[in-house]
Protein backbone atom coordinates (compact mmCIF):
# COMPACT_ATOMS: atom_id res chain seq x y z
CA UNK A 1 0.00 0.00 0.00
CA UNK A 2 1.01 3.63 -0.40
CA UNK A 3 2.45 5.10 2.78
CA UNK A 4 0.27 7.75 4.45
CA UNK A 5 1.99 11.12 4.73
CA UNK A 6 1.57 14.10 7.06
CA UNK A 7 3.40 17.33 6.24
CA UNK A 8 3.02 18.44 9.86
CA UNK A 9 4.86 15.29 11.02
CA UNK A 10 7.59 15.96 8.51
CA UNK A 11 7.93 19.54 9.75
CA UNK A 12 8.00 18.83 13.49
CA UNK A 13 9.89 15.52 13.75
CA UNK A 14 13.30 17.23 13.89
CA UNK A 15 12.52 19.75 16.66
CA UNK A 16 10.75 17.05 18.70
CA UNK A 17 13.68 14.63 18.37
CA UNK A 18 16.09 17.29 19.65
CA UNK A 19 14.32 17.10 23.01
CA UNK A 20 13.37 13.42 23.04
CA UNK A 21 16.95 12.29 22.48
CA UNK A 22 17.88 13.77 25.86
CA UNK A 23 14.67 12.95 27.70
CA UNK A 24 14.70 9.30 26.58
CA UNK A 25 18.49 8.78 26.79
CA UNK A 26 18.17 6.14 29.51
CA UNK A 27 14.77 4.81 28.43
CA UNK A 28 14.45 1.25 27.13
CA UNK A 29 10.83 0.81 25.98
CA UNK A 30 8.58 3.60 24.68
CA UNK A 31 4.89 3.21 23.89
CA UNK A 32 3.67 5.73 21.32
CA UNK A 33 -0.08 6.29 21.72
CA UNK A 34 -1.72 7.34 18.46
CA UNK A 35 1.14 6.77 16.03
CA UNK A 36 -0.90 8.13 13.11
CA UNK A 37 1.02 7.77 9.87
CA UNK A 38 4.07 6.19 11.54
CA UNK A 39 6.46 8.94 10.40
CA UNK A 40 7.44 9.99 13.92
CA UNK A 41 8.04 6.39 14.95
CA UNK A 42 10.42 5.66 12.07
CA UNK A 43 12.34 8.91 12.56
CA UNK A 44 12.68 8.52 16.33
CA UNK A 45 13.48 4.80 16.33
CA UNK A 46 16.21 5.30 13.73
CA UNK A 47 17.77 8.11 15.78
CA UNK A 48 17.49 6.32 19.16
CA UNK A 49 18.53 2.70 18.47
CA UNK A 50 19.05 2.02 22.19
CA UNK A 51 15.29 1.88 22.80
CA UNK A 52 12.38 -0.20 21.55
CA UNK A 53 9.70 2.07 20.05
CA UNK A 54 6.25 0.45 20.20
CA UNK A 55 3.67 2.05 17.91
CA UNK A 56 -0.03 1.88 18.69
CA UNK A 57 -3.20 3.29 17.19
CA UNK A 58 -6.74 2.35 16.32
CA UNK A 59 -6.86 -0.71 14.09
CA UNK A 60 -7.64 1.18 10.87
CA UNK A 61 -4.35 3.12 11.07
CA UNK A 62 -2.12 0.06 11.55
CA UNK A 63 -1.61 -0.78 7.83
CA UNK A 64 -0.23 2.70 7.14
CA UNK A 65 2.12 2.51 10.13
CA UNK A 66 3.25 -0.91 8.96
CA UNK A 67 4.03 0.47 5.50
CA UNK A 68 6.51 2.95 7.02
CA UNK A 69 7.87 0.30 9.39
CA UNK A 70 8.38 -2.30 6.68
CA UNK A 71 10.29 0.13 4.50
CA UNK A 72 12.49 1.30 7.39
CA UNK A 73 13.48 -2.23 8.52
CA UNK A 74 14.47 -1.15 12.00
CA UNK A 75 15.09 -3.87 14.58
CA UNK A 76 13.86 -1.63 17.42
CA UNK A 77 10.46 -0.90 15.81
CA UNK A 78 8.19 -3.91 16.39
CA UNK A 79 4.83 -4.42 14.71
CA UNK A 80 2.24 -1.81 15.77
CA UNK A 81 -0.50 -2.82 18.18
CA UNK A 82 -4.18 -1.85 18.18
CA UNK A 83 -5.04 0.49 21.05
CA UNK A 84 -8.30 2.24 21.85
CA UNK A 85 -7.57 4.34 24.93
CA UNK A 86 -11.05 3.65 26.34
CA UNK A 87 -10.52 -0.12 26.24
CA UNK A 88 -7.88 -2.58 27.45
CA UNK A 89 -4.28 -1.39 27.36
CA UNK A 90 -1.29 -3.66 26.71
CA UNK A 91 -0.12 -5.81 29.60
CA UNK A 92 3.48 -4.81 28.95
CA UNK A 93 4.88 -1.98 31.05
CA UNK A 94 6.92 0.85 29.51
CA UNK A 95 9.38 3.31 31.02
CA UNK A 96 8.44 5.91 28.39
CA UNK A 97 5.13 6.97 26.82
CA UNK A 98 4.88 9.45 23.94
CA UNK A 99 1.83 10.89 22.21
CA UNK A 100 1.52 13.68 19.65
CA UNK A 101 -1.50 15.65 18.49
CA UNK A 102 -3.98 13.41 20.26
CA UNK A 103 -5.50 15.29 23.20
CA UNK A 104 -7.31 17.84 21.03
CA UNK A 105 -8.86 15.21 18.74
CA UNK A 106 -10.13 13.14 21.69
CA UNK A 107 -13.20 13.96 23.75
CA UNK A 108 -12.39 15.02 27.31
CA UNK A 109 -13.66 11.62 28.52
CA UNK A 110 -11.10 9.99 26.22
CA UNK A 111 -8.32 12.23 27.57
CA UNK A 112 -9.28 11.06 31.06
CA UNK A 113 -9.18 7.45 29.80
CA UNK A 114 -5.76 8.14 28.28
CA UNK A 115 -4.38 9.06 31.69
CA UNK A 116 -5.99 6.04 33.35
CA UNK A 117 -4.22 3.87 30.79
CA UNK A 118 -0.95 5.71 31.31
CA UNK A 119 -1.27 5.07 35.04
CA UNK A 120 -1.53 1.31 34.40
CA UNK A 121 1.20 1.15 31.78
CA UNK A 122 3.95 3.62 32.77
CA UNK A 123 6.62 2.26 35.08
CA UNK A 124 8.17 3.99 38.08
CA UNK A 125 10.43 5.70 37.27
CA UNK A 126 8.98 6.65 33.93
CA UNK A 127 8.61 9.54 31.51
CA UNK A 128 5.50 10.83 29.72
CA UNK A 129 5.88 13.21 26.77
CA UNK A 130 2.93 14.92 25.05
CA UNK A 131 3.20 17.13 21.96
CA UNK A 132 0.50 19.44 20.63
CA UNK A 133 -1.33 22.74 21.11
CA UNK A 134 -2.48 23.77 24.59
CA UNK A 135 -4.25 26.72 26.19
CA UNK A 136 -2.95 28.52 29.29
CA UNK A 137 -5.34 30.02 31.82
CA UNK A 138 -8.20 29.28 29.43
CA UNK A 139 -6.61 31.46 26.74
CA UNK A 140 -5.36 30.54 23.28
CA UNK A 141 -1.67 31.15 22.69
CA UNK A 142 -2.22 32.35 19.10
CA UNK A 143 -4.91 33.39 16.63
CA UNK A 144 -4.14 30.30 14.55
CA UNK A 145 -4.82 28.05 17.54
CA UNK A 146 -8.13 29.84 18.14
CA UNK A 147 -9.13 29.24 14.52
CA UNK A 148 -8.01 25.62 14.74
CA UNK A 149 -10.05 25.08 17.91
CA UNK A 150 -13.16 26.61 16.28
CA UNK A 151 -12.72 24.30 13.30
CA UNK A 152 -12.36 21.24 15.54
CA UNK A 153 -15.45 22.07 17.59
CA UNK A 154 -17.54 22.85 14.52
CA UNK A 155 -16.70 19.47 13.01
CA UNK A 156 -16.68 17.43 16.24
CA UNK A 157 -18.09 19.30 19.27
CA UNK A 158 -16.27 17.01 21.74
CA UNK A 159 -12.86 17.92 20.33
CA UNK A 160 -10.82 21.04 21.09
CA UNK A 161 -7.53 22.41 22.38
CA UNK A 162 -7.15 21.48 26.05
CA UNK A 163 -6.13 23.67 28.96
CA UNK A 164 -2.68 22.74 30.21
CA UNK A 165 -3.87 23.15 33.81
CA UNK A 166 -6.60 20.52 33.37
CA UNK A 167 -4.22 18.09 31.68
CA UNK A 168 -1.61 18.63 34.38
CA UNK A 169 -4.26 17.93 37.05
CA UNK A 170 -4.83 14.53 35.42
CA UNK A 171 -1.08 13.90 35.35
CA UNK A 172 -0.64 14.87 38.99
CA UNK A 173 -3.53 12.59 39.98
CA UNK A 174 -1.49 9.59 38.79
CA UNK A 175 1.76 10.65 40.44
CA UNK A 176 3.36 12.56 37.55
CA UNK A 177 5.28 15.82 37.97
CA UNK A 178 5.62 18.32 35.12
CA UNK A 179 9.35 18.65 34.44
CA UNK A 180 9.45 20.56 31.13
CA UNK A 181 7.11 22.73 29.06
CA UNK A 182 8.87 23.71 25.83
CA UNK A 183 7.58 26.06 23.13
CA UNK A 184 7.71 24.41 19.70
CA UNK A 185 7.15 25.64 16.12
CA UNK A 186 3.61 26.32 14.86
CA UNK A 187 2.33 27.28 18.35
CA UNK A 188 2.70 23.81 19.81
CA UNK A 189 4.18 22.66 23.10
CA UNK A 190 6.29 19.67 24.13
CA UNK A 191 5.50 18.62 27.69
CA UNK A 192 7.44 16.15 29.83
CA UNK A 193 6.20 14.58 33.06
CA UNK A 194 8.19 12.24 35.30
CA UNK A 195 7.20 9.73 37.96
Amino acid sequence: MDKPFSQACENNKGPILERLSGWFDSTQHVLEVGSGTGQHAVHFAAAMPQLQWQCSDQHFNLPGINAWRTEARLSNLPAPIALDVTREWPAQRFDGIYTANTCHIMSWAMVEALFRGIDQTLQRPGTLVIYGPFNYGGQFTSESNARFDAHLRQTHPQQGIRDIEAVNDLAQSIGLTLADDVAMPANNRLLRWCR
